[in-house]
């Protein structure tokens, strides 16, 4: 049954908020952007048709805080509530408070979030619904001479992960059996702290591998696929350079990812928009599932400039008890896209996060250019969120026309007053391999700080 609903609470922050204000503005839905004390200056507050406080600047005390959240939804009479990415984003207590509270999720159904938001259960969906899984433990790890035993068995180097997160956050690479002993309680140590739980899980780990991902939607029957996007170039696992399609695939090896992820999303009999990510070892030609991803991605306008199709807008649309308005056969993708993250951080030490005020922020304009972004002259950013301040995403009929109009793109943007990973965009700009595609998950470690007295941080 349709549920629509007319006021939609913004439960996050930044440069997401104001793309979730924006869609609401075109579905005619008002927008109330829930803020912390450190935010109360920011885009999205002065953009949303209301907005409140919910709490200090500690992501605890506010975007953290579902009560607090669900609070504000009373208070503003809004019946549905965006999680954005980050955050509560794949909370799938706080998706189900949202519907115990009479709301409108605008989100997967909280049962696939918490099915995918443990590793080792996505691992045992995928495996059910014919999709290749890396090798590696069952299950949880519940001991290190079982750790020693399944790496004796797959062979090292093993990856070791949060069976309850992702993010490069309680992760270790083992080459060896001492490793795996010393490096096994870090990670769990690691995994408790940032998710809650200390389980862990064993893979083989690949080297030199393309990660890549495909993005879904579905109305809880159908499901369909919207293109792929490589997202190798990464820091600390973490994502710094987003394109699409990915231009490693070749069209039948292409195909073979783009249906596994349907296959993956159709089986659990997905709604809302997500992403299926898998690992590609270009050599062998083999690809593997590593996660999903219940959320909107940092990286979906990479889609959005292929497809011509506004994701958040069509999130809204399914969460109001709206279907596809489209088939498979439906979806056309045009060009190429390179979405670069701008973050207050210092790539010389470790990519570090930088705190301070903005004295002057040029971002750039004109054809095939495209910039998301919170932040303005004279911000001061809180040193207690996430580092990133915008994304600039390029498209041309080709790689390289989508590389000469980056290149473009970040010739004419200026930000001072804070340091950020500009340089480095433009050094990356400059590496060979990269204008070559001849690049993996470990680039930026191996080829561009393979001498950087940092490098162990990255």
């Amino acid at each position: 049954m349709a549920r629509p609903f007319k006021k939609v609470l913004i439960a996050n922050r930044g440069e997401i908020a104001v793309r979730i204000i924006r869609a609401c503005q075109e579905a005619g839905v008002a927008s109330v952007q829930a803020y912390s004390s450190a935010d109360a200056d920011t885009a999205p507050v002065r953009m949303a048709d209301e907005a409140v406080c919910i709490g200090g600047p500690k992501p605890a005390e506010s975007y953290l805080d579902s009560a607090a959240l669900l609070r504000a939804a009373d208070q503003t009479n809004a019946d549905a509530v965006h999680p954005g990415y980050g955050f509560l984003s794949e909370n799938a207590d706080f998706a189900a408070a949202v519907q115990d509270a009479g709301l409108v999720y605008i989100g997967p159904q909280p049962e696939v979030i918490r099915m995918m938001g443990d590793k080792v259960e996505a691992r045992q969906c995928a495996i059910r619904a014919g999709v290749p899984v890396i090798p590696g433990s069952e299950g949880t790890i519940s001991s290190e001479e079982e750790a020693v035993s399944i790496a004796n068995v797959i062979g090292y180097p093993v990856l070791m992960k949060a069976a309850a997160g992702g993010g490069g956050r309680g992760m270790r690479v083992a080459h060896n059996e001492r490793e795996l002993r010393d490096k096994l309680a870090t990670a769990m140590s690691e995994a408790q702290t940032a998710f809650g739980s200390s389980d862990v899980y064993l893979e083989k780990f690949l080297e030199r591998i393309r990660h890549i991902e495909v993005q879904v939607i579905g109305d809880g029957v159908n499901v369909i696929h919207l293109g792929d996007r490589d997202c190798s170039i990464q820091r600390r696992h973490q994502k710094l350079v987003e394109e699409g399609p990915a231009a490693i695939l070749d069209e039948s090896l292409e195909d073979e990812i783009r249906q596994a992820a349907k296959a993956l999303a159709s089986s659990v009999g997905y709604r809302s928009a997500g992403t299926v990510e898998f690992v590609v070892d270009p050599a062998s030609r083999k690809f593997y599932f590593i996660e999903m991803n219940t959320r909107i991605q940092v990286e979906h306008p990479v889609t959005e400039l292929l497809t011509g199709i506004d994701l958040i807008k069509m999130q809204l649309a399914i969460a109001g008890g709206g279907s596809l308005p489209m088939q498979q056969k439906d979806i056309r993708i045009q060009g190429h896209a390179i979405e670069i993250r701008i973050n207050a951080e210092n790539p010389d030490k470790g990519f570090i996060p930088c705190a301070g005020r903005i004295t002057d922020f040029v971002m750039p304009s004109g054809p095939g250019i495209r910039v998301d972004t919170h932040a303005y002259a004279g911000y001061e950013l809180p040193t207690h969120y996430d580092s990133l301040l915008a994304k600039v995403i390029v498209w041309g009929q080709d790689r390289n026309e989508a590389l000469a109009r980056l290149r473009r793109a970040l010739g004419e943007s200026r930000i001072e007053g804070i340091t950020t990973n500009l340089a480095f965009h433009r050094r990356l700009l400059q590496e060979g391999d990269f204008l070559q595609n001849n690049t993996h998950t470990r680039f930026i470690k191996e080829q561009m700080y393979s001498k950087h007295p940092m490098r162990h941080l990255l």
